[in-house]
């Protein structure tokens, strides 16, 4: 089994995925687990001196002004798992859980959590043998870090709450019990250690921001199809049009789609046939540059936060410090720019599907069908694509600009950071879909055009949708194809080929 090795420092976006989706196994390096002890024996430490630090000898939130005996620590941390686990909704997927707890794991083994190394390893074994805590979807408010949900990943970790293990829901007693790993006892400080964290906002939006650099690539082919599908004028796309406008992202928009349209008999130059193309196809550099150069900030964001101590107290030499790194609003800005990016890139999509099926903008048969009238062909596909990017409209309001107090006004300023990492999620899923419609569109529209030389990047795409969705003369059920289109991008079989 392929491991990754976790430091709490280097983690990619690479190592996320592939121990969330290709369920690569983890292991900690002997540094993380020398600085896992030497913090562990701090808090030890500072709780025989009987040293008043918050979360370790005192309660939580509003009740940090209430002192805790030794005697009492451990039923503290177990009654601050199962009173905080009270999320709503839906269970995260699999990939997500299993991105949390590695998120989880990383940020310990900086060591500064005064979590035991035993406990850590528990939370490596569950991740390496597949148990995955149930964590409902909803409930954190993105302050105090990810109370609620992470309270659910913790539970089957002392054999509470539920699991999902070998493709089934059991108890988390015996989801461990199965998997052969004892649950554990929590003392100490190792609670909070657990909770007051980012890790759920952050595997949520990781695993959107991976999905979404590359939608943002395949929007790009997307276009050049569309291109050839209506004899764009790839003039627009002339590096000294994007040279005197410098922005990163239009320039290498431009460059790939001239990359991808080269050789192509299907484009035109300026005046050939018109003098200028719509926003929709002349504009591409700048509309999708514009969403890669934000992915770009958003990426630098999400990178910062998964190496990083985000709980509380944090220990250091001398003390326990309470902080507010838990705060999630560094990254949910961040998760609404996203959404805001990946709507864009869908919207202008739509717009692009538009004047494939709109006889009076393409020159093509209605709907891109002959014998309309009898066949509707792709009339519904653009309603289907309009709704979606509607509902990106409503899902990209930011979620961070909102906040409601919590903890008796103690919490009075919280991020709203999950919100925003779930529906930057959606409206991927939204953008998937609309890019799947428009792939399909153009490829029927290029048949209709009369297909001739195709570009270098274009035809190896067209001839991957041919070999599974076939140009359509009678109607069928068109939903098949568009969920062909879209499993075909899921699985990244244009990547290899086109990029």
């Amino acid at each position: 089994m392929k491991r990754i090795m976790v430091d709490g420092s280097n983690l990619s976006l690479e190592d996320l995925i592939n121990v969330s989706r290709n369920h690569y196994s983890v292991e900690l390096t002997e540094e993380a687990k020398t600085c896992i002890l030497a913090s562990r024996k701090k808090v030890d430490e500072f709780i025989d001196s009987d040293k008043t630090i918050y979360g370790i000898t005192t309660g939580f939130g509003k009740f940090s002004d209430v002192n805790i005996t030794k005697e009492d620590s451990m039923l503290l941390q177990k009654n601050l798992i199962i009173t905080h686990a009270v999320g709503a909704g839906n269970p995260l997927d699999t990939d997500i859980v299993r991105g949390i707890i590695l998120l989880r794991i990383n940020a310990l083994a900086k060591g500064y959590s005064g979590i035991r190394l035993s406990t850590v390893n528990t939370m490596v074994e569950m991740l390496n043998k597949g148990v995955h805590p149930v964590i409902p979807e909803k409930g954190s408010l993105g302050a105090s870090g990810d109370l609620a949900p992470l309270s659910h990943m913790v539970l089957p970790l002392i054999g509470l709450g539920k699991a999902e293990y070998q493709g089934i829901i059991l108890s988390g007693a015996e989801a461990m019990r199965k998997a052969g790993i004892e649950p554990i006892q929590l003392v100490a400080k190792e609670g909070l250690a657990l909770i007051n964290g980012t890790q759920v906002m952050t595997a949520i939006g990781a695993l959107t921001l991976y999905d979404g650099l590359h939608l943002s690539e395949l929007a790009d082919l997307a276009a050049a199809l569309t291109f050839e599908a209506l004899n764009g004028i790839i003039t627009s796309l002339d590096s000294r049009v994007h040279a005197v406008r410098p922005h990163q992202g239009q320039i290498e928009t431009a460059h790939k789609m001239l990359d991808l349209l080269e050789d192509s008999k299907m484009t035109t130059l300026q005046g050939e046939i018109r003098v200028q193309d719509a926003y929709s196809l002349r504009c591409v550099p700048q509309v999708h540059g514009a969403s890669k150069d934000a992915l770009k900030y958003v990426t630098e964001k999400i990178l910062i936060e998964m190496n990083s101590v985000t709980d509380n107290p944090i220990i250091f030499d001398e003390t326990g410090i309470s902080g507010g790194n838990f705060h999630g609003q560094p990254v949910a800005i961040a998760f609404d720019l996203m959404a805001i990016a990946l709507a864009e890139l869908a919207n202008i999509s739509e717009r692009r599907i538009e004047r494939l099926v709109n006889p009076a903008l393409s020159g093509l048969p209605a709907f891109l069908v002959e014998k309309g009238g009898l066949n509707s062909g792709f009339m519904i596909v653009q309603y289907s694509a309009a709704a979606l990017v509607s509902e990106n409209k409503i899902l990209s309001h930011p979620a961070s600009v909102d906040s409601i107090p919590s903890s008796a006004n103690q919490e009075d300023h919280v991020s709203m950071g999950t919100i925003g990492a779930r529906k930057a999620r959606e409206i991927m899923k939204n953008l998937r879909r609309v890019i799947a419609m428009e792939m399909m569109c153009a490829c029927q529209a290029i048949d209709l055009r009369g297909r001739k030389q195709l570009g270098k990047g274009t035809e190896k795409a067209y001839n991957i949708i041919r070999d599974y969705v076939p140009r359509l003369v009678d109607d069928r059920e068109l939903y098949q194809d568009i969920d062909c289109c879209e499993e075909l991008i899921i699985r990244r079989a244009f990547t290899n080929s086109t990029y």
